[in-house]
């Protein structure tokens, strides 16, 4: 650190328990009192300097005072400044360094020490220094800066313009690319560098370039400053053009440093001090005004850290103000978040629920509304995302899977009411899932822990679901799961057959065109061996077999597939024939399904028995139990929680 070395003289001063002397070998004509401090001084060295002093003494010499005590309480710095001054007045050797400048420029300013009072007085010395040796140092700039923040200085180095100073030469500094000229590598205790940005070794260039500084460089040193210095240092730096990237990592970074409950891992930044953690209250004030700073942008800082910032708000007790813009920055990128993220704790006094649902749902609404004011995500066909596999993963896309996986997390609270579960799920529209087996094993995790739901209610929470949306593994859980309503599962089956249908259709249409293609493949053999390609026609010859090979043995396997669901329905109607009484033949299970689903189908899909369901309660009676004969310990696909 800098400093100017003042005075000649040796150092006469003494302190005795709450008192300051000055051996000088004359006795003491004034006494000044300065907090809880006493200075035993002499008259002619202090207004000799000082406009105050000189006016102070002479009102006590009118008043007839021989003591001469005067009380200077209100002196910015204190008693430890006042030392300083006196020393300075005395000619006796000390320093000035970017610690104690402030102090000293705001002293000498109170005292009227002006060059009226005496040649190369305080003002002029501590002005020379800031302007000189401060201000062109980037440490040294932000130790004064630091020294602003005493409540008992800081109106009077506003009033000096030092904040303001000291503030625009930091982010000027800041502002500059540190590997242009090295100059914050110096104030970092680094190599000296020539102006060409090389380093120099006692003066003489070495050649050899330093290295590179990243943007965040200077994020812990600002950090030490209080938070109205820091967010006014902050500003000006917005101010001269820094990234809004690089100002909200310093938010972060001072942000985490000042917020200890912030990660749940309680992982502090790597090099940052532990230091110990304000009141609640001054957290609670930190996390709002930072709430403020922040830009109201998409990714300018991680969502792990807003839903860090979100978790404090809740403990808390943040306005209501900083929580819904909180909300709304996480339901901006929504798609960034992890289940882990949305697990949050319900802090509110009801704890009515473990987590709190109706944060996660506002967050969900706000993502889905700027979704759509942006033109949302166009729907994906159902028979390219079975096609493809995978669904796409488009931002709505996975907002809605990590909806689902959130609901198969929250179903098991018991507390957890049906009208807030079907709120959270309704939230996410139709398009937004390719497939529903996520809602589904949310659903059934549900209906699992809550067994004493209404069949009405059972029912309404299932239509949340598309059965036609279900893979072929959810559906063949469903039909067998007895928590889902007998409505639901008629549906199930229904539409596992007609995909089954589907597909055999398309395996079918496939083959044939793989057979024209592969006849119009011969016939042009004998051109391409004219062209000197017949090496090439006989593996692409071979690889078409194998495809053939392999889409004939698909199309077997789902033709088996086909009859055994067909015997297992006639089984089903078979049964419920032998025990409908004295009614006649019994209708056919699988032409009333289909006429009460309103689609008909060719004779050829399934046997159909002459006559109808006379009464659905009965039927349905006689399903339960018949299907109750089943397997009931098939593949498990994992969908209950």
């Amino acid at each position: 650190m800098a400093c100017m070395k003042l005075g000649s003289k040796a150092d006469a001063f003494q302190k005795q328990g709450q008192a300051w002397f000055c051996t000088t070998g004359l006795p003491s004509d004034i006494v000044v009192e300065v907090d809880d401090m006493s200075f035993h001084l002499h008259k002619f060295p202090l207004l000799s300097r000082s406009g105050v002093m000189e006016r102070l003494i002479a009102d006590a010499s009118e008043k007839g005072d021989t003591n001469c005590t005067i009380s200077l309480n209100d002196i910015p710095g204190g008693d430890k400044t006042f030392e300083l001054v006196a020393k300075f007045c005395y000619g006796v050797k000390h320093e000035i360094t970017a610690s104690n400048v402030v102090h000293l420029r705001c002293a000498a300013e109170y005292l009227e020490m002006t060059e009226e009072y005496g040649e190369d007085n305080l003002i002029s010395q501590t002005e020379i220094f800031v302007n000189q040796v401060v201000l062109k140092n980037w440490k040294d700039s932000l130790k004064a800066l630091q020294t602003c923040g005493d409540e008992n200085i800081l109106p009077h180095a506003e009033e000096l313009n030092i904040v303001r100073r000291c503030i625009e030469s930091l982010a000027v500094k800041a502002s500059t690319d540190p590997n242009l000229f090295g100059w914050p590598v110096i104030d970092h205790g680094g190599p000296m560098q020539s102006p060409g940005g090389s380093v120099l070794w006692n003066g003489i260039s070495t050649g050899a370039r330093p290295k590179n500084v990243s943007s965040d460089w200077w994020y812990d040193d600002v950090s030490s400053l209080t938070l109205p210095l820091y967010k006014r240092l902050t500003l000006a730096m917005e101010a001269r053009g820094i990234k809004q990237e690089i100002i909200a990592g310093s938010l972060e970074y001072y942000t985490k440093k000042y917020l200890p409950g912030l990660s749940r891992r309680k992982s502090a930044p790597v090099g940052m001090v532990a230091i110990e953690p304000p009141s609640e209250e001054d957290q609670k004030i930190l996390l709002e005004e930072v709430d403020r700073l922040l830009p109201m942008q998409k990714g300018i800082v991680s969502t792990k850290f807003l839903f860090g910032l979100l978790r404090t708000a809740l403990i808390l007790r943040a306005s209501q103000s900083c929580l819904l813009n909180l909300e709304k920055r996480i339901g901006m990128q929504l798609d960034q978040a992890t289940l882990e993220d949305l697990l949050m704790p319900n802090f509110s006094y009801s704890m009515e629920t473990l987590y709190n649902i109706e944060c996660v749902q506002r967050m969900v609404e706000h993502f889905m509304a700027i979704d759509q004011a942006t033109g949302g995500a166009s729907p994906c066909s159902i028979e390219d995302e079975r096609l493809l596999g995978s669904p796409s993963l488009t931002p709505v896309t996975m907002v809605a899977k990590l909806v689902d996986g959130y609901l198969a997390e929250v179903a098991p609270d018991v507390n957890l009411k049906l009208p807030k579960f079907m709120s959270l799920a309704e939230a996410v529209p139709e398009y937004a899932r390719p497939l529903d087996d996520g809602l589904y094993r949310a659903i059934d995790i549900y209906l699992k822990s809550h067994p004493w739901l209404a069949d009405a209610d059972r029912e309404q929470l299932c239509r949340l679901m598309d059965c036609q949306k279900l893979s072929l593994e959810a559906c063949t859980h469903a039909a067998q799961n007895e928590r889902l309503p007998l409505r639901i599962i008629v549906q199930v089956l229904f539409f596992e057959q007609l995909q089954l249908r589907t597909s055999i259709a398309g395996c079918f249409l496939v083959s044939d065109n793989l057979a024209d293609g592969s006849r119009q493949f011969r016939s042009g053999l004998g051109a391409a061996s004219q062209e000197g390609g017949w090496n090439t026609a006989v593996r692409e010859n071979q690889v078409l077999k194998v495809g053939m090979d392999s889409m004939r043995l698909r199309v077997s396997e789902l033709e088996k597939e086909c009859s055994n669901m067909k015997q297992e329905i006639e089984k089903l109607g078979r049964a419920k024939g032998g025990s409908g009484g004295g009614g006649g033949g019994g209708g056919s299970t699988w032409g009333n399904m289909s006429k009460k689903f309103g689609f008909k189908f060719k004779s050829q899909m399934c046997t159909a028995q002459e006559g109808s369901v006379s009464k659905q309660n009965n039927a349905s009676g006689k399903l339960e139990k018949s299907r109750g004969k089943q397997q009931k310990h098939k593949k498990d696909l994992s969908w209950e929680g």
